[in-house]
């Protein structure tokens, strides 16, 4: 792991980071030893954030509405889908991202507290993530929403769940998001991609790491289909406009770039942000990571162009 060239600041994350792994290799001590960690790097939410926590659709939600009133034409609203690996994370461990994209860009986000596996496998998580969508489409949430500035983001599982989302959409003649980002994203790309085996033993997350979330999360799927692993689809047209945003070690990286390339090829409209420098699981070293900083100044610039209103 040491082989990798991370900046000093980036080091000093993932060994601050892997200071809370636990002795206790069972699942529940795995999701305390993470809820303990994402604790210790979530900073107090900025000032004027109203937060509540209710239910879409019978699935848990977190919203995050700024300290202003709705524009006239409604919220303009990020669905957020946090990632780790379909196992581990709730509506806290990504309150950090949550709290800046609603302050920083005056959107409403909807953060969700999809189910886990392996408790409950696929396509639970992903059914749970069009459920809440469909329900704030439909009007079913306490905010008037603009249904022209509605987009969908995740990082890790969650920007697999995005992307799922968003082909689910289009294969149902669904309004699609007017955007989604995909914060390296795991997308099911085969085992051989450059990635896996450059980056296997990667800080935070290895390629046997990523073997395990997958058998997980697939348990008892006899077939896996796009739903479940986007790279997996036959067709990649009709898709929104799309940010990837990918770390450079990382044994997702190909991931990211491989369903970059299959949009792009079928038409659509991407941007691939390279994550030079960076690692899978990166972006709670803002403020504390130079470059980590850059791919948020990215992000958001992204963001703002769909959801913030130039009038």
């Amino acid at each position: 792991m040491s082989d990798y060239p991370l900046s000093p600041q980036l080091w000093a994350f993932v060994e601050r980071t892997l200071s809370f792994n636990s002795t206790d290799s069972s699942l529940n001590g795995l999701r305390q030893a993470y809820s303990q960690m994402c604790r210790a790097f979530t900073p107090a939410r900025p000032e004027g954030l109203e937060v509540t926590d209710f239910r879409l659709d019978g699935v848990a939600v977190r919203s995050y509405q700024p300290p202003a009133s709705p524009p006239g034409a409604g919220w303009p609203c990020i669905v957020y889908l946090h990632g780790g690996g379909w196992v581990v994370g709730d509506l806290d461990s990504h309150d950090f991202i949550c709290a800046e994209l609603a302050a920083v860009l005056g959107a409403l986000v909807i953060a969700v507290d999809y189910r886990l596996a392996p408790e409950h496998p696929f396509p639970a998580a992903f059914d749970d993530c069009l459920s809440v969508w469909r329900a704030l489409r439909a009007g079913a949430s306490p905010f008037a929403l603009d249904a022209g500035r509605m987009l969908v983001a995740g990082d890790s599982a969650g920007g697999n769940l995005a992307a799922a989302l968003c082909l689910a959409l289009r294969d149902r003649g669904e309004r699609l998001p007017c955007a989604q980002v995909l914060i390296y994203p795991g997308l099911g790309g085969d085992a051989r991609l450059p990635s896996r085996s450059e980056c296997a033993d990667a800080p935070l997350l290895s390629s046997s790491d990523l073997d395990c979330y997958h058998a997980l999360y697939l348990r008892g799927t006899r077939q896996p289909s796009a739903y479940a692993m986007p790279l997996l689809a036959e067709d990649f047209s009709g898709m929104p406009p799309t940010m990837i945003a990918v770390a450079q070690f990382d044994p997702l990286r190909d991931d990211g770039v491989s369903y970059a390339q299959r949009l792009d090829a079928a038409g659509g409209e991407v941007s691939l942000y390279p994550g030079k420098g960076l690692i899978h699981g990166c972006l709670r070293g803002r403020g504390q990571v130079a470059e980590v900083d850059l791919l948020y100044e990215s992000l958001l610039a992204y963001l703002h162009r769909f959801l913030v209103s130039e009038v």
